[in-house]
């Protein structure tokens, strides 16, 4: 069962994702939070597998709701997806940058919104849609000069298959590109991720752009 935390201050669109959510046979909907203070000591009580915040609440925005829950060692099986207005939110790469696992725009389908939650809950961060590949990409090139430090602990093939993520590519999907069996390819990602302690694919992502190994041209 996946458990999910719903953090907005529109109780009407709570009631709508909930409705939504809890209409699937392995969906739950554990807890409800109205901002951002409310979701950290919410998500520290219940545990969520997904935490489903809106960017923009009073008391405490999502960001630095997110920054929060990605910093405590205690909700480190939590995975935080934003949801935002829009597809280019000025606040969404700041969120990806605080810890967050993806995002996901609040008129998205419903088999959208549900397949997203099934994503996030497994680990594997909301990055194949284009758009945020985009997002992340104009936002990346606003830096002046990328910071390519923490390439040097990374072998050649973690590089290779760090960039592919960036890409927005799958685990089979690089498998293929690099001609390595899907096991050998999750390995080669979950070790470039523990050496540079991301969180998740997401991070890794923000990494790859932030360093230069990927540039907003090749998304």
């Amino acid at each position: 069962m996946i458990r999910v935390l719903l953090v907005d201050d529109q109780a009407l669109i709570r009631g709508g994702f909930r409705a939504l959510l809890e209409a699937e046979d392995d969906i739950e909907v554990v807890a409800e939070a109205a901002n951002g203070e409310q979701a950290v000591a919410l998500a520290l009580e219940h545990r969520p597998d997904v935490a489903l915040v809106d960017v923009q609440m009073p008391v405490m925005n999502g960001i630095e709701a997110t920054r929060r829950i990605a910093a405590d060692d205690r909700l480190a099986e939590v995975h935080v997806v934003i949801l935002t207005n829009y597809g280019l939110d000025e606040y969404v790469f700041d969120a990806l940058r605080a810890g967050a696992s993806g995002f996901l725009v609040k008129d998205t389908e419903p088999a959208d919104l549900l397949q997203g939650v099934r994503v996030a809950a497994r680990g594997d961060a909301l990055l194949a849609p284009a758009i945020t590949r985009r997002l992340i990409g104009e936002y990346v090139a606003r830096r002046p000069e990328p910071d390519p430090k923490g390439l040097d602990v990374l072998t050649n093939r973690e590089r290779e298959v760090t960039a592919l993520v960036a890409r927005g590519m799958s685990n089979d999907e690089i498998a293929a590109l690099m001609v390595i069996s899907p096991t050998t390819a999750k390995t080669h990602v979950s070790r470039a991720m523990t050496k540079l302690r991301a969180r998740d694919r997401a991070q890794l992502v923000v990494f790859a752009y932030e360093s230069g190994l990927v540039t907003p041209r090749e998304r």
